[in-house]
């Protein structure tokens, strides 16, 4: 059974600079069994109710701008995976949560930024769930359980987003600066709560967590890490994959939830 991963994506440079969260998911790619298919919980893609792409091939999203004329540069054209869409909408239905298809949309950098280092042949089929912002943890944790029948059926299930993601504090720091104290205090009790399984303080970690709203002034970049929890099945155990940071503020940590051996 595959586990599931929540992943932070960082700036859409990553997959062009020589840090150490790159050459990370690049190796996270090798070291997974290759699975059949993807489903990614981008924080890129926000939506009213769930919604679940579909398509024949991917699309490569450029949801940013400003940046080098080399990123622009970069394809994803991964297959889509409409069988797996029809996948999600069947099992969330079952758990009594509607869900949409949108036949057009492709993969932001939520999604391709990732997998471009952990896949760069691009030859496996995706298709991306969204995110209800307004909808908090609680509702992430039970889309998440509601998919937790794919890891068995060869799907790997991806959150991606950000363990820190507060840009009011991106410009004046260097790549390599060192992170914040707010932010590993954060991050700390992040990766305690969660290696501990404290499901309930993880889903109160607005008023649990030191500094929560400075690190997350919205939610969308850490409830993707509720869907990957939750699709793993309650007995998963939470294991620490990476964890560093980006511009002082962007902590880049990454988790697997497996079920015990």
């Amino acid at each position: 059974m595959l586990p599931t991963l929540f992943v932070s994506h960082g700036a859409p440079l990553l997959p062009i600079m020589d840090v150490p969260a790159r050459h990370f998911l690049e190796q996270l790619g090798r070291d997974l069994p290759r699975p059949k298919a993807i489903l990614v919980a981008s924080a890129h893609w926000e939506t009213e109710r769930p919604m679940v792409s579909s398509v024949a091939v991917n699309e490569t999203i450029y949801d940013f701008f400003g940046f080098p004329r080399e990123l622009y540069e970069l394809r994803y054209p991964a297959p889509g995976a409409p069988d797996l869409a029809r996948r999600v909408v069947a099992v969330l239905g079952e758990a009594g949560m509607a869900c949409g298809v949108d036949p057009a949309r492709g993969l932001d950098h939520g999604a391709w930024v990732p997998l471009l280092l952990m896949y760069p042949q691009a030859d496996i089929p995706v298709a991306q769930i969204s995110v209800q912002s307004h909808l908090g943890p609680d509702h992430h944790l039970a889309l998440g359980r509601a998919l937790a029948a794919l890891p068995g059926e060869d799907v790997l299930v991806v959150g991606s987003g950000s363990f820190t993601h507060d840009l009011s504090r991106f410009r004046g720091h260097g790549i390599d600066d060192p992170a914040q104290p707010d932010v590993i205090a954060f991050a700390d009790w992040f990766d305690h709560a969660l290696t501990e399984r404290r499901v309930p303080d993880l889903l109160a970690y607005r008023k649990q967590a030191p500094h929560a709203a400075r690190n997350h002034p919205t939610e969308e970049h850490l409830l993707p890490l509720y869907v990957a929890m939750g699709a793993a099945g309650e007995a998963a155990e939470p294991r620490r994959l990476h964890a560093s940071a980006q511009f002082s503020i962007l902590r880049m940590d990454a988790y697997a939830f497996a079920q015990a051996a």
